[in-house]
């Protein structure tokens, strides 16, 4: 196999006897196993009349198997000794897959194998989770990617299994007069789950010759039967080409997508042209197509290449985020895009630019980071179904050939006549409702003096192709000499109002690093007007410096820059050697307070839109947000900022930015392959950047409601959705390891069980769950529930009941179950990162909790170790109190007949919240720097 330098892990591909293709990993330092198998069959092998029946499979796999026959004990196994596990169902496959701790691996393996060999079906279970597929398509109802898909599949050869409905429903999903759905069920998985469509893909510590032997003992009994693989038809037909459709979406959304259909591409893997057209065309530098539409006011972004893709057809699309002004011009749009796909035709086939993005590859090839193992082997499985066995891993980076023969051909294909136009905008109108999704749209074709415009698009001056990439550098840094070295980091500076902490890498070997700046202001956050002024700098500036940083970002250095509860923070990762180079040109060119009036206009705009769209997102999202916006004063929710954005001008920034500027705090973290000295350097230059004309300051505190002897607090949220909603609130009362230990352990333990109860069980909707929910470091724990049929009354019941239950349930937890529970936590908590950018993020995270030696998660550990079942229980009994404290929030679905507010008779002590502002005026605060 074709594995990088950097990767220490072995390999071996077997073929069982039943045809089944494995791929077994051994990773000696692996803190976790994991295993994926896909197989290839999705909704495109659904029967005539059963849509969904592929996915409504995938979920009774999970609900019981001959060997194992209790529906939730796979899920409780795998959660009780630290793993995760789950599934999608996509077009031609399906794929399965979790992770657990190394010493659990077999028997977990061991369960996982019997879906592949006897699922039991049992027939209240299939009733059941029917309702469960249902709930999950009802939840996207309001879903604009699942609308705007409908349309495409609607807009298709309706002979391609592109064109039918994928999720399932209740009334595609049910008995029939000559068939029971179970009955089906049973028929799709004998006729169509077979060994030979299958690839397993498994990751452990352990030997490759035990890996092989446990996975031959266990898979050797899939069987294998003769599957009927009819010719897929064409995807498209000559009238579903030269096609303009409109589409009116829920949300503030304005999109324009190009799309030219291709046929299968995977043989072509190692030569990629469409990924060096997309390369070229979704340039974003000046000169590019991207800059020239944005300096006009007609797009705020670009993407180019990506699109729908199968076994027989590829879809090569070029989208465009629109501005009003742009969703007046999309001719124009289109004429500049068919005269820069003329510009790469003539100008455009030259071998160094292959060469370029052959190197972007082959860099991050050689220097790839270990990924999660449950991430790895599930991506691998899926790559032993396109690639040969030598490939699975290189085939994704594999540019090996530059064909300019093959390049010009299928620049061909991008003509006018084969395009499809996709507008969406919630100003079109729709002649036609889709099914299922219940989407308005319209379809035309395009006009003949149009398409002949385009045939002959006219040379546009100010186009030009990208220059060679000064940040491109196929010879990396080299590494660091970091022997002996602990990976924790030390304080270089620590004077008022400027902080850095600094540490190399020495485990994972990589050319690489990660540097954050945060800037704190309290001035930032002074009043929702003040936290608007800060968001439209932050997103101003990015805007400003998309252009000069693209090339940078495509050698492999990428940055974010986010405000939050204390200011903002610039964040860069990537190739160390140039990286530097990138955090100082983005601070020499921040000009804030000076920007383009047009582009602030549209920024403005955006951000209204973005906002717009939040409080139109599904209900149990809005009840999260609405939930930390009530806890956390810096925190607004997004009706409040929409308010304050109205007003603010273009003139109101410089004047805002001075005042930002006049007292700073700035924390900063390197953390990567750099010498010392030059983040010393870095210190001393950034201080002199962002400090003249400021006073040093305090970092800016981030306050946080405390709810004690508040008792339950009712806040119903207004969601214009379908479905009824409701989530729970616990908050912990001090940032101690042993508070720390008692709300993970009780999340760790009762999620499954929750899950079991009121989603399998109950049936109350398809999103249920609980969380941990640290808030400004507090501790806190959340269950919730969003439901399309039970009112808040139903689900508040149903939570108290199980709340109320479980700590009797904590008895019949074996010793061994008790203690495996606690250490597959520990475990998880103390799991070492397998790459850099997430040990970056517990450092950052750490600083930011104060964790100035870095062994919280060490501390809440230990404390986690030393609990007794009776102090767990005891915790758990405080959470059905009458008296306890906590935060119910929830919304009446619009379906809803009795709006009535929650029944509050049982409770000793609590009240409705109904205003934000006022809450948070007469309670009591939590303050940390």
């Amino acid at each position: 196999m074709h594995t990088s330098p950097n990767d220490p892990k072995h390999y071996r591909n077997i073929t069982l006897d039943n045809g089944l293709k494995v791929l077994l990993v051994q990773d000696e330092t692996a803190q976790k196993s994991a295993a994926s198998l896909a197989v290839n069959i999705g909704h495109f092998h659904d029967p005539e009349g059963r849509e969904g029946l592929a996915h409504f499979l995938e979920h009774m796999l999970f609900l019981g198997t001959d060997s194992y026959p209790s529906a939730g004990e796979y899920q409780s196994f795998i959660t009780r000794h630290g793993g995760s596990n789950n599934a999608w169902t996509g077009t031609e496959h399906t794929n399965y897959y979790f992770d657990i701790e190394n010493d659990w691996f077999d028997e977990a393996l061991d369960r996982f194998s019997q879906f592949f060999i006897c699922p039991c079906f049992n027939p209240e279970l299939v009733e059941r989770e029917r309702q469960a597929v249902d709930s999950e398509y009802r939840l996207k109802l309001k879903d604009d990617v699942r609308r705007i898909y409908q349309v495409h599949k609607e807009t298709v050869n309706p002979a391609h299994p592109f064109s039918q409905f994928s999720v399932g429903s209740l009334d595609t999903l049910s008995d029939n007069k000559d068939q029971t759905i179970r009955d089906d069920l049973i028929a799709f998985y004998q006729q169509h789950y077979s060994a030979d469509l299958m690839t397993l893909a498994v990751l452990s510590p352990q030997s490759l010759d035990d890996l092989e032997s446990h996975v031959m003992a266990l898979f050797k009994a899939v069987p294998k039967v003769a599957v009927s693989r009819p010719q897929l038809a064409p995807l498209y037909l000559p009238e579903h080409l030269a096609i303009e459709t409109h589409i009116q979406p829920v949300k503030e959304l304005k999109k324009l997508t190009l799309s030219f259909g291709f046929g299968d591409m995977d043989a072509l893997y190692k030569r990629k042209p469409l990924t060096y057209i997309a390369h070229i065309l979704g340039y974003e530098g000046p000169g590019s197509l991207v800059a020239l539409l944005r300096h006009a006011g007609l797009v705020n972004s670009m993407a180019a290449g990506g699109g729908v893709n199968g076994s027989n057809f590829k879809d090569f699309c070029i989208s465009y985020s629109l501005t009003d002004e742009g969703l007046h011009c999309i001719d124009p749009i289109i004429d500049a895009t068919f005269s820069y796909i003329k510009l790469i035709r003539e100008q455009g086939l030259q071998a160094w630019r292959y060469s370029e993005k052959q190197q972007v590859f082959e860099r991050a090839f050689l220097y790839q980071e270990k990924s999660r193992a449950i991430d790895l082997v599930s991506h691998l499985a899926i790559n032993l179904q396109h690639y040969p066995a030598e490939d699975v891993i290189y085939g994704d980076y594999a540019m090996e050939q530059y064909d300019q023969v093959l390049i010009a051909q299928c620049l061909k294909q991008l003509l006018p006549e084969k395009m499809r136009i996709n507008l969406v905008s919630p100003q079109v109108k729709g002649d036609k409702i889709a099914k299922w999704y219940h989407t308005p749209y319209s379809v035309k074709p395009i006009e003949a003096e149009r398409l002949a415009r385009w045939q002959q698009p006219a040379e546009i001056e100010s186009l030009h192709l990208p220059a060679s990439n000064p940040f491109l550098s196929f010879n990396a840094s080299p590494l660091v000499d970091t022997v002996d070295q602990e990976v924790v980091p030390k304080m270089l500076f620590d004077k008022p109002g400027f902080r850095l902490w600094f540490t190399n890498e020495p485990e994972f070997k990589v050319p690489k690093g990660h540097l954050y700046v945060s800037v704190d202001s309290a001035y930032a956050v002074a009043s929702v007007r003040n936290i608007v002024c800060t968001r439209l700098m932050v997103e101003l500036m990015l805007d400003h410096l998309s252009e000069m940083t693209y090339q940078a970002e495509i050698a492999g250095m990428s940055y974010q820059l986010y405000a939050h509860q204390g200011g903002y923070t610039l964040h860069l990762s990537g190739f160390s050697d140039k990286q530097i180079l990138l955090l100082k040109m983005i601070m020499n060119n921040r000009l804030f307070g000076h920007f383009e009036r047009k582009r602030f206009g549209i920024i403005k705009q955006q951000l209204a839109k973005h906002w717009q769209n939040q409080m139109q997102v599904k209900p149990i999202s809005q009840l999260f947000s609405e939930l930390t916006s009530l806890l956390q004063p810096n925190n607004p929710p997004p009706s409040e900022l929409l308010d304050a954005l109205d007003d603010v001008q273009l003139e109101d920034l410089p004047d805002f930015v001075s005042k930002l500027y006049q007292n700073i705090h700035v924390e900063m973290l390197a953390y990567g392959n750099w010498p010392e000295q030059k983040i010393v350097e870095l210190g001393e230059f950034i201080q002199q950047e962002i400090s003249p004309n400021t006073s040093p300051s305090k970092e800016t505190p981030r306050k946080l409601i405390s709810i004690r002897e508040q008792g339950t607090l009712l806040y119903e949220v207004e969601c214009q959705q379908s479905d009824s909603a409701l989530m729970i609130y616990y908050q912990s009362r001090d940032l101690s390891p042993e508070s720390i230990a008692l709300f993970t352990l009780t999340n760790h333990i009762m999620t499954s069980n929750f899950f079991n109860e009121l989603r399998t069980k109950q049936q109350l909707g398809y999103i249920v769950g609980t969380g941990n929910l640290p808030l400004n470091r507090h501790p806190g724990i959340i269950f919730y529930v969003q439901s399309p049929h039970g009112q808040p009354q139903t689900l508040l019941d149903a939570i108290n009941d199980f709340l109320n239950e479980f700590p009797v349930l904590m008895f019949e937890l074996s010793d061994a179950q008790w203690q495996q529970s606690k250490q597959g936590l520990i475990a998880q908590i103390l799991e070492r990162e397998s790459n850099m950018r997430t040990r970056a993020q517990r450092f950052w995270v750490s600083i930011g909790n104060k964790d100035a030696d870095f062994n919280q998660r060490q501390r809440a550990a230990e404390c986690i170790d030393k609990l007794e079942r009776h102090d767990l229980v005891r915790f758990m009994m405080s959470l059905k109190s009458k008296q306890r404290d906590r935060v119910v929030v929830y919304n009446h679905g619009g379906e809803d007949l009795d709006q009535a507010p929650l029944n509050t008779h049982h409770l000793e002590t609590g009240r409705n919240v109904t205003s934000r502002a006022e809450f948070q005026q007469q309670s009591k605060l939590y303050s940390y720097n």
